[in-house]
């Protein structure tokens, strides 16, 4: 039956040290090539585990998982942007906006 075996990792998948890595790498990415980046970090849910969310000026996001809300500030911390706990702020408006035109088509 194997009720008990271990599961194997598939071949294709990044090992968690490669997958946090390009996580980082990712963020630091958008945070380089973006204006007026902060960080809003979402809080686990029974569905999804914490996440953070990069927010530039313009609106566009990017969302990542992390293993908790302190790794979320110790990134924000390293990319130099500013932290706000979602549940605390909310998203800001720009974001919203930035979805309203990209489902227009105007992004």
């Amino acid at each position: 039956m194997g009720l008990f075996r271990r599961r194997r990792r598939r071949a294709d998948a990044p090992s968690p040290r490669d997958a946090a890595r390009a996580t980082r790498e990712h963020l630091a990415e958008f945070v380089r090539t973006r204006v007026g980046v902060e960080a809003y970090v979402e809080p686990e849910t029974n569905v999804t585990q914490t996440t953070v969310v990069l927010i530039a000026t313009t609106g566009e996001w990017t969302r990542r998982k992390v293993p908790d809300a302190a790794t979320a500030a110790k990134i924000a911390e390293e990319l130099s942007i500013p932290v706000y706990d979602v549940q605390r702020t909310g998203y800001p408006p720009r974001m919203r906006e930035w979805n309203a035109r990209r489902r227009r088509g105007e992004v």
